[in-house]
């Protein structure tokens, strides 16, 4: 095939639109249609919930007997009662019956002030690994040590939802990696053919061998083994990683060495090439190299660079080539604020993640970890960590729309803003599981009520309503547009008594 040496607007203009940041997982509006303003006393919407029994609130006036009669008469159990609170009952489902639809009966009763299914809470997932267990991964978890509160990509909320990209290989195109490592090991890509891990470009061979130590430090970031009460945990608990050494015992490589992992990447099944390295000379051959990958499908993640400089005046590249593959990410300290040395640019630099001070696996023995380090070469594992649990999450979407995912999902923070495209750090929560939120729009008076929900794109949603915030029924349901939306218009709120509206994501 022929390789681009020429620029082409059409194929390699980057995505550059960020959208909402969303505050929440599955944030549930609850929209008060006769004054159309937020009611914060609604209820929040929830699809999990305990087949066998049910929450009832008898009502003041309800004689106990004839409540008693009522659980008999259904074959319900009173399994306990919390007298503090207004005689609130725990029933147990018969047998043969859902939660839904005793509830339904106990609400038809008169005798109860509600009834509803016991909905399930749990906490977020936490892996055991002893650095996030401490607290020392802050950039995956930051409760305000020595920092900033929240400072982070929220990854138990994430992890909650999606925690393993096991089928997802990701090149790591560095120094080569330590692959017997106790934290890696699991998690390292085998080249079916010949039981290699990767590529060195130096020698063309199989050995990756990790001899300066860069290229384990980024690994251990992105997919050091989860909740395997050893060291760390990466941003992907499970996931393949294959290495790609283009970079010598110094750190040292060539355009050369490079293009050759990215072709080896290419051609062995990566979905996403991580490339924590730079240089300030453009090149046309790197750049088709590039374009090849995206022809591929494969997303390419660079880190920005550390020289503390504008790169949309003073260019570093891979970050900087103008094509839509590629994820340019700077570096956020715990308190939420771009790290000293990052480079940043409004255009040039997509995205920020955690890049101060991060602990992670090293090279010296198979069990040594450091936390010394800092710097986007660290921040850019975040993101390629992040995009494969995006692949895994939405395997059928291509690069760009999973990139969209992750730019969207970003978290708006005012140190960042001007400073990359999003304005934002990475929020894996966000754009794993975009929270559903509900707007009003403007209509007049005459009009019918008209709602928009946004909760992130291609997602089948449901729209509930309700006259009491007790007993919810479905309205409408559609699947959200490539911008995450669809608007609904309620025909019937020209002349119905007061209404509330919840949106949740359809089971």
């Amino acid at each position: 095939m022929t390789l681009e040496t020429k620029s082409n607007p059409s194929r390699q203009k980057k995505i550059r639109k960020p959208t909402t940041s969303w505050a929440a997982v599955f944030l549930v509006a609850f929209l008060l249609l006769q004054t159309s303003r937020l009611d914060s006393n609604a209820k929040p919407a929830s699809n999990a919930f305990h087949d066998d029994q049910i929450l009832v609130m008898p009502r003041k006036d309800t004689n106990a007997k004839t409540l008693l009669l009522f659980h008999a008469e259904h074959k319900a159990e009173v399994v306990r009662t919390f007298e503090g609170i207004r005689g609130l009952q725990v029933v147990r489902v018969p047998e043969g019956e859902t939660a839904e639809r005793i509830a339904a009966a106990y609400e038809k009763s008169g005798l109860v002030e509600f009834a509803e299914p016991d909905y399930a809470i749990h906490a977020a997932l936490t892996p055991n690994d002893p650095y996030f267990v401490d607290g020392t991964l802050w950039g995956l978890n930051n409760t305000g040590q020595n920092g900033k509160a929240d400072a982070d990509i929220d990854a138990p909320e994430a992890w909650d939802v999606l925690n393993s990209a096991s089928n997802i290989v990701v090149a790591v195109l560095d120094t080569g990696v330590r692959f017997t490592h106790e934290d890696l090991a699991a998690n390292i890509w085998v080249n079916p053919n010949d039981g290699g891990h990767g590529f060195n470009a130096f020698t063309g061979t199989n050995d990756v061998a990790d001899e300066n130590g860069h290229g384990t430090l980024v690994s251990g970031v992105l997919g050091a083994v989860g909740n395997n009460g050893k060291g760390v945990t990466g941003v992907a608990w499970r996931v393949q990683m294959m290495a790609g050494k283009c970079l010598d015992s110094s750190g040292s490589g060539s355009n050369s060495t490079l293009i050759a992992c990215m072709e080896y990447a290419r051609t062995n099944g990566a979905k996403i090439v991580n490339a924590s390295l730079d240089s300030p000379t453009f090149s046309l051959a790197v750049s088709n190299a590039i374009l090849a990958l995206r022809d591929a499908g494969i997303i390419f993640v660079a880190s920005a660079g550390n020289n503390g400089a504008n790169i949309d005046t003073s260019p570093r590249y891979p970050a900087c080539y103008e094509i839509d593959n590629i994820v340019s990410v700077g570096a956020s300290t715990r308190l939420d604020t771009v790290w000293s040395l990052s480079n940043f640019g409004a255009t040039n630099v997509d995205i920020f993640a955690p890049g101060e001070q991060i602990q992670t696996t090293w090279s010296p023995s198979d069990n040594f970890y450091t936390s010394i380090f800092s710097g986007t070469s660290y921040s850019a594992p975040y993101v390629s960590g992040a995009l494969a649990l995006l692949l895994a999450r939405y395997p059928l979407e291509t690069h760009q729309q999973i990139i969209s995912r992750l730019m969207n999902g970003a978290d708006h923070v005012p140190d960042f803003a001007g400073k990359c495209v999003t304005g934002g750090r990475l929020n894996l929560r966000n754009a794993l599981s975009p929270p559903i939120t509900l707007a009003v729009l403007p209509t007049a008076a005459s009009q019918p009520f008209q709602l928009r929900l946004s909760g992130g794109p291609n997602r089948l949603c449901v729209i509930d309503s309700t006259t009491n915030l007790i007993s919810w029924l479905p309205v409408y349901t559609n699947t959200t547009a490539a911008d995450g939306t669809f608007d609904f218009t309620d025909p019937a709120s020209t002349n119905s008594p007061r209404r509330f509206f919840r949106a949740v994501a359809a089971p």
